[in-house]
């Protein structure tokens, strides 16, 4: 049996599962792929019709995936800093709510665990929003509550860079994890209820925040490094740490994380677009043939729903599948596997993982159980520390002394 041969049983029980427990995806970046690629004009990207030429989210196609709560991300590249960060993280919420106000019968906005439950019970898909980068709240505990304030439900420490108080797994190491501010930050979102999402931070800025918070943290999209060694993925040590913190890691897609040939390959891809002016994150058209036409010349290794199992069969032997969701980083990346090409693909991954001998509890845990269960911890952390503590109004310099 091949990769991506999956028995019509196995489609068809994974449909009927996801019908009964659908899929909390934990990061889709089509806020951003909206923003680069027509300015937010719903008029030219109507999510209520197939996008599949130039997206891989729309509505349809989160239905047909089976898809019951998303988190949004609401990034912004971490090449942008101070207010200017600040001001495209809000142009990126009010994205957001234009696409809520214009499918109220198929997105319901969500803050809490109990909203994501009650989506489901309307038939409607929670939308929720997650802020991609500690660099969006521009070392302010003010603006950090800003953002909760609008709709933010968690904030990922780092995105690519390291920022002035986290280390990024994808730089050079500086602080060698959070430094006294960057752990002021955890504890306020803990007291806020506001997820610690540690996808894209180093290792010792995993370590440090699970030493300090005081409530779940998640991994909206990270995979297993001891399956594939890159720095974006979560070490096993980290993974073990998770049934005593009760979070949850959200395997991703992203070929280069899931995948170790596409490592290198991407490196090259992504060199081959920075030869052509552009960033290599951008998936707008012109950037997209610029990738295309390198993949032709260049045949990209590709992922399956597989590979993605591979991962999960690892984080559920190490953290436990109490501990495991989905945050596929949809639109945030210009390739995907095969199998799992844009969001309708969720029920060819539960297939694999039913052929493998996922018992349908595991399943649900893994798609819908978990990632309601943190948010809800989170939730009921944070009304207890409220309690006990008010607004933290410490700054940087404060705590981290001038800037060097």
């Amino acid at each position: 049996m091949t990769d991506l041969d999956r028995t019509p049983d196995h489609l068809a029980e994974a449909r009927a599962l996801l019908a009964e427990h659908p899929v909390v995806d934990g990061h889709n970046d089509l806020p951003w792929a909206l923003r680069e690629q027509v300015r937010y004009d719903l008029d030219r990207r109507d999510l209520a019709t197939d996008q599949s030429d130039c997206l891989h989210t729309d509505i349809p196609r989160l239905r047909a995936g089976g898809v019951g709560a998303q988190f949004w991300s609401v990034f912004v590249r971490s090449d942008y800093d101070g207010d200017r960060a600040v001001s495209a993280t809000l142009e990126q919420i009010d994205a957001v709510d234009q696409i809520l106000a214009r499918h109220p019968a198929d997105l319901r906005r969500a803050l809490t665990a109990d909203d994501i439950e009650a989506a489901r019970a309307e038939g409607r898909i929670a939308s929720l929003m997650g802020a991609e980068g500690g660099h969006s709240i521009h070392c302010s505990l003010g603006t950090l509550r800003a953002l909760y304030a609008l709709g933010v439900r968690y904030l990922t420490l780092t995105h690519n860079d390291n920022i002035a108080w986290a280390d990024s797994a994808t730089d050079e190491k500086r602080i060698g994890g959070l430094s006294r501010f960057g752990e002021e930050v955890v504890r306020e979102m803990n007291r806020l209820g506001m997820l610690v999402d540690l996808s894209h931070v180093s290792a010792g800025t995993m370590r440090d925040a699970l030493r300090v918070t005081e409530a779940p943290v998640l991994f909206s999209h990270s995979s297993a490094r001891a399956v594939c060694d890159h720095p974006r993925n979560i070490p096993d040590d980290v993974l073990e740490q998770l049934p005593a913190n009760g979070g949850t890691a959200m395997v991703t897609f992203v070929p280069k994380f899931v995948l170790p040939e596409a490592i290198a390959w991407t490196h090259a891809a992504d060199l081959n677009m920075k030869a052509h002016g552009l960033h290599p994150l951008d998936t707008t058209e012109a950037a997209m043939r610029v990738q295309r036409m390198y993949e032709e010349r260049h045949p990209r290794p590709v992922a399956t729903p597989a590979t993605v199992a591979d991962h999960l069969d690892h984080m559920r032997e190490v953290a436990g599948i109490d501990h495991l969701g989905i945050g596929g980083d949809f639109d945030g990346t210009a390739f995907t596997p095969a199998g799992l090409d844009d969001v309708a693909g969720y029920p060819n991954l539960i297939a694999e993982l039913l052929r493998r001998g996922w018992s349908r509890s595991d399943l649900a845990k893994l798609t819908w159980q978990n990632a309601v269960r943190t948010l809800r911890a989170a939730e009921d952390v944070a009304r207890e520390l409220r309690t006990r503590r008010g607004p933290s109004n410490a700054t940087i310099e404060e705590l981290d002394g001038p800037a060097g």
